[in-house]
């Protein structure tokens, strides 16, 4: 079937050289150009065409930008006490944030403009940066569930959307959301005085996190600590398991497919191998009934890490009962209490 595809096509770029030929010199360069892509298209197998694109769409799952019809310039209206605003991270690329004070600063920032919520990032409150799994952006219901918890319990929270999300600029990669997780950090670090920062991220945001703090860590600038909400090992495993793909695994030769269209993307976000290299206080949350991510890759990102980490009190793994699945854990009352005693514990 590949086989004649190919031909159709091969047959059909014949043609058209055919009749470049009578192309008068001037668009030599033109015709040389749509040779070099030709031969480009026939050098390659249609699944080499397909699958990194494919791959990188159901990775990223950026192109669905709900909630729809949000002004992501005036939060207010979905998140009380935020403020929007953008920072550049590399030419082409600006990233949209979300700046939510804690509930009991809400009064004094009616009103207030960016300058004010920047100066109260070193008012003493910790501070979390948090960074979402896929698709969707940082309007998405549960999203502004979390960050309202965490308001409540006396956090900043900075919802970040990557490049690519939101209204956030440039195109999604590892390594670029890698830069705009260490370029966030590195901003809020500036601003907070002694006040600790936090990387939070939740499914593909775990794998943000750990980049990022790998980064840190050889930069010789450890993060202060990284909560990991439904983490996997690493891209290969989590794709394996992803609801979409699963009827398709019992195919010949698709999870090689599978695998070479990630490596041929760069796609790896390797939790697993970065924790090797870490020594920040590393909290995992993981639901029992999770289906997107499953909870044994969770619990052996927890072994990885315990026997890698030389003071073993820094890593923890905390596990909720069903009911909460993969994107519903800021329902969970015991939530808020689980993580403040972790940062209190780590922090005092």
């Amino acid at each position: 079937m590949e086989t004649d595809e190919q031909d159709c096509v091969a047959a059909w770029w014949d043609m058209v050289l055919r009749n470049l030929r009578s192309i008068p010199h001037c668009c030599a360069t033109l015709r040389r150009k749509i040779a070099a892509q030709y031969n480009s298209f026939c050098s390659k197998s249609l699944k080499e065409h397909i699958f990194p694109p494919l791959m990188d769409m159901l990775i990223f799952f950026n192109f669905f930008k709900a909630p729809f019809l949000v002004d992501l310039k005036d939060p207010e209206l979905k998140m009380p006490h935020t403020v929007n605003f953008y920072i550049k991270v590399e030419p082409g690329v600006i990233l949209g944030i979300w700046h939510t004070v804690p509930s009991c600063r809400g009064q004094d920032a009616m009103g207030q403009d960016r300058c004010w919520y920047e100066a109260a990032l070193h008012d003493g409150n910790p501070i979390i940066v948090y960074l979402h799994g896929s698709a969707e952006h940082r309007a998405a219901s549960h999203r502004l569930k979390l960050v309202k918890m965490l308001s409540d319990g006396g956090f900043h929270v900075l919802s970040v959307d990557y490049r690519g999300f939101g209204d956030s600029t440039g195109q999604p990669t590892e390594a670029g959301l890698t830069a705009d997780a260490v370029c966030v950090y590195e901003w809020t670090k500036a601003r907070s005085g002694n006040t600790p920062v936090c990387l939070w991220g939740h499914s593909l945001g775990t794998g943000v996190v750990t980049n990022a703090a790998k980064v840190l860590e050889e930069k010789g600038s450890p993060v202060d600590a990284m909560i990991l909400e439904a983490p996997f090992t690493n891209v290969w495993d989590a794709s394996i398991n992803y609801p979409l793909l699963k009827i398709y695994r019992k195919l010949p030769g698709f999870l090689r497919t599978l695998t070479d269209a990630l490596k041929k993307d760069k796609l790896v976000f390797p939790n697993d191998e970065n924790v090797k290299f870490l020594s920040s206080p590393l909290l995992i949350l993981h639901c029992e009934d999770d289906r997107t991510v499953p909870l044994a890759l969770g619990k052996q990102l927890y072994e990885i890490a315990y026997n890698a980490y030389r003071n073993k009190e820094r890593v923890k793994i905390v596990t909720f009962p069903p009911g909460f699945q993969h994107n519903l854990l800021c329902r969970c009352p015991t939530l808020l209490k689980t993580v403040r005693d972790f940062l209190s514990q780590q922090w005092a």
